[in-house]
């Protein structure tokens, strides 16, 4: 039986102390009048899913445009719940760590995962460096990548963790290579009620391992473009038809390529700046992404963006890469351009180089 959005399991604690529907709409309005900024968030969006709406406005990241407020379904935030809750077997007393904003779709995910699966969530303040007690274990969290990144000496005690909001960086995929927890990437946005695929970054047994692997119940394809499309019917009404170019290996394993928006024409060939990003992770320590800027005889010329410092780059780094997949020239800005969530909007960035 599929829990209705308006229960709180009778197992979910929040820092230590169990709630009813009643005491935590008293919580919800305490964190609103007297909470810290992060604790406000939470209550606002507390009262919001306690309320007799069925549905709840949410912001979307900005990372393919202007962020934007869409309406979504409760119940489809409860089957997401239950989805990633299947998917690793998350039971009722399981502890959770949240340490992410409420503001977007992910952190008031793993606050609806707790309620609905009944589980023990610990909340901090989100910051860059989550201070979290790192002498007990903890079943789940989710992270953005700088706060694994900062974070990594000290989860040891985190049994799964997963990653979103922008790509692991080669220097944190050599980090976590041996990590004793298990960090999983997450494929998803928000209206599609966060993830609806995940991939392990760490303690891979088997090639495949290396693909998204789709949660329960959704079907993937592509269109002309090869980009994905996604039927989820229990998350949306309606398939989504998404710019990101995939290679589909199953039913239910794809690998991400690029985004159909990124894609860059230089000279005829098609080049995924995703792709060559991936070769350069682990060479290039600095931030950096690929990009393109005008060129009169290629179209488009594929170029380097750092942030900071060009001097610390050898070129010897693009030995890996096609001939076509090499920068033609290496930018450095001082900042890059980010959406709230810490996503580089690269177009706003390579603008900064005019």
């Amino acid at each position: 039986m599929i829990p209705s959005y308006n229960k709180v399991h009778n197992r979910f604690k929040l820092n230590g102390i169990h709630y009813t529907y009643e005491d935590l709409m008293e919580v919800a309005y305490s964190y609103v009048k007297e909470g810290e900024s992060y604790q406000q968030d939470l209550g606002n969006f507390l009262l919001d899913w306690l309320d007799q709406n069925e549905s709840i406005t949410v912001k979307t990241s900005g990372s393919t445009g202007t962020p934007k407020f869409i309406q979504v379904n409760k119940q489809a935030m409860v089957n997401s719940a239950i989805a990633t809750g299947d998917f690793f077997h998350l039971n009722p007393g399981d502890k959770a760590l949240h340490c992410i904003p409420a503001t977007f779709i992910a952190g008031r995910m793993m606050l609806v995962r707790s309620i609905i699966l009944g589980l023990e969530v610990d909340i901090i303040e989100p910051s860059a460096t989550p201070v979290f007690d790192s002498t007990k274990d903890y079943d789940f969290c989710a992270m953005v990548p700088m706060q694994l990144r900062n974070s990594i000496e000290r989860c040891h005690n985190i049994k799964t963790i997963i990653v979103g909001g922008a790509a692991v960086s080669g220097a944190i995929l050599k980090q976590i290579k041996s990590f004793p927890s298990i960090v999983y990437a997450t494929y998803g946005m928000t209206e599609t009620v966060t993830h609806i695929a995940l991939k392990k970054l760490n303690n891979i047994g088997r090639p495949h391992d290396l693909h998204y692997k789709i949660l329960p119940n959704i079907q993937i394809s592509q269109d002309d473009r090869g980009c994905l499309i996604i039927d989820a019917p229990y998350l949306n009404d309606e398939k989504i038809v998404t710019n990101d170019i995939v290679k589909l290996y199953s039913k239910t394993e794809f690998e991400w390529l690029g985004r159909y928006d990124n894609m860059i024409n230089s000279g005829g060939v098609k080049v995924f700046p995703e792709q060559i990003e991936k070769k350069l992770r682990g060479v290039i320590d600095q931030r950096f992404f690929i990009g393109s800027i005008p060129d009169e005889t290629l179209g488009e010329k594929v170029v380097l963006v750092i942030q900071g410092d060009t001097s610390q780059i050898d070129t010897a780094a693009f030995d890996s890469l096609e001939k076509f997949e090499k920068p033609k020239a290496v930018h450095s800005v001082k900042k890059f351009v980010e959406t709230g969530s810490g996503k580089i909007q690269r177009r706003e960035t390579l603008e900064l180089l005019k």
